[in-house]
């Protein structure tokens, strides 16, 4: 079988097509979309063709290969952009079947268009000095390409417009067998003079950073050959300034069923590690940083999948849609990973995400992890700052000028007390006990989100002050654990063996 990647970035408009066209191969494939955080609806369209979607740990086509190639099942990879919609309909034989043939391991694409500037002027003058086997490639910037993984795995991903050539130089040097192939007329977008400039220094920097053995004096003239002027690079930021009206949900428990950490513990066999962290520390940060450290070398495909394997709280997604409809912006909150709750954020078109950062060294998880200072509170005597998740109220009400009133949060657990307790509506979401129904406005009992439907204001009908404070309210600053109350929940957790084979077999 064949592993079609696709990476993608705000393709919402082209994505449903491009892949409707792959599936008219003859050839058995998966399809792997890698998204790159768009902010469109590049995900909710890929997700219509049943197709699996992950979503990449950084910005960066180069993260989003070298991620893809991490999820394929097969040996034999296609990578395919997913905003050309004149890829010929057999794109895929055309690419694959040289490798499947056993004649090549790389598969390089050549296609009809307008001679590329970088290519002529930049690419091909710096290979015909450098690397001169590769200066006969038609095109060698072009992105379409199909590998054995194994090759791929043995290869490094530049996360920029250098990407292609730098996977191509490597391939070489690796002695990969590399073939080019007619893909016919394909029709891109030109890229504007900004691009070209950008793209010119950053392929030049590729292949000058992969002539290691060339003399210095000569690459110091070769970095000059640029046929665009330096520009400024211009950064993509998402900004969720000046909100006045958000749902904050919780991630584990509430929008997924079950949670995370204890299915990834037990997916990887490390339950019986994290049963002796939750019962021998009471810190939340040791608990956090002692739970990341299980997770050491599993890569993000890996993580990402025990992820897809917990199913959502039936009509989770349809609620989220309901929710911005009114006008509302939606995030969650997780005392977990930020790869992961980057990833539901994706699948669910919600806006924003408050998680831990798990750190990921060429996507592989270090076992290390950075706690964001929104849940750190700082103490008094110089003491070091403790973890306490309810201080994001606090960060969002001086970074985002929202006050606590106009924020509605969903939670269920004892790290959800604090929240619940400040938010201007907490609705507890199925509560694990009393104590946590006694703080909240609202209680939601049953599988379904739905009934949240029925508690949040319409606010597009009702004045712009509508949340104004009904009670006098303590603020809770009890102490938060990763997995609070963790030893009571991974002790059932642990008893249903079901779990833990779903977990395994997904």
């Amino acid at each position: 079988m064949i592993s079609i990647v696709i990476p993608v970035l705000n393709e919402g408009s082209t994505i449903r097509h491009v892949i409707k066209n792959i599936q008219k191969t003859q050839l058995p494939i998966e399809i792997i979309v890698v998204d790159d955080n768009s902010t469109d609806n590049t995900v909710s369209e890929a997700m219509r063709e049943n197709v699996r979607v992950i979503t990449s740990s950084q910005r960066g086509k180069g993260v989003s290969m070298r991620e893809g190639m991490m999820a394929a099942k097969h040996d034999i990879i296609v990578y395919l952009d997913g905003d050309i919609l004149t890829y010929p309909s057999n794109i895929v034989d055309l690419l694959a079947n040289p490798i499947v043939q056993n004649q090549a391991d790389f598969v390089k694409s050549y296609f009809e268009r307008q001679a590329g500037r970088v290519t002529q002027l930049v690419a091909k003058p710096l290979l015909g000095i450098l690397f001169p086997a590769l200066s006969n490639f038609q095109q060698p910037l072009s992105g379409m390409i199909a590998a054995r993984k194994s090759f791929l795995q043995g290869v490094h991903f530049e996360n920029d417009y250098g990407v292609d050539i730098g996977l191509l130089i490597d391939m070489h040097l690796k002695g990969a067998r590399i073939a080019e192939v007619n893909i016919g007329r394909v029709e891109n977008a030109m890229q504007s003079w900004e691009n070209l400039g950008k793209m010119s220094r950053e392929v030049s920097r590729a292949i000058l950073q992969k002539a290691e053995n060339f003399p210095t004096q000569n690459l110091e003239t070769l970095s000059n050959i640029h046929i665009i002027r330096e520009q400024m690079e211009q950064s993509i930021l998402e900004s969720i300034d000046k909100l006045q009206k958000m749902v904050i949900f919780n991630l584990d428990e509430v929008i997924l069923t079950q949670n995370y950490v204890y299915l990834a513990a037990m997916a990887f066999e490390k339950e019986e590690s994290l049963m002796q962290i939750l019962q021998h520390y009471t810190d939340p940060i040791d608990i956090l940083t002692r739970s990341a450290a299980l997770f050491e070398d599993r890569n993000l495909a890996e993580l990402l999948e025990v992820a897809d394997c917990i199913p959502l709280a039936p009509g989770a997604a349809e609620v989220i849609t309901q929710l911005k409809a009114r006008g509302y912006v939606v995030g969650i909150v997780t005392d977990g990973f930020e790869c992961v709750a980057n990833h539901i954020k994706n699948k669910l078109g919600i806006d924003f995400v408050f998680a831990n950062r798990l750190h990921l060294y060429h996507s592989v998880a270090t076992g290390e992890i950075t706690i964001p200072s929104y849940f750190l509170k700082e103490n008094v005597a110089n003491k070091p700052a403790s973890y306490d998740k309810s201080h994001l109220m606090y960060y969002i009400q001086e970074k985002y000028h929202t006050s606590q009133q106009n924020i509605i949060y969903v939670g269920n657990g004892e790290s959800d007390k604090a929240m619940l307790s400040m938010a201007g509506i907490g609705v507890a979401y199925n509560p694990v006990s009393d104590d946590i129904a006694k703080v909240a406005d609202r209680i939601i009992h049953g599988a379904s989100l739905a009934p949240l439907l029925k508690i949040v204001p319409d606010t597009k009908a009702v004045p712009q002050q509508w949340l104004t404070p009904t009670r006098a309210k303590k603020i809770g600053w009890g102490s938060l654990a990763l997995l609070a109350a963790g030893a009571v929940v991974y002790y059932n957790v642990k008893q249903s063996r079901k779990k833990k084979k779903a977990a395994m077999d997904c």
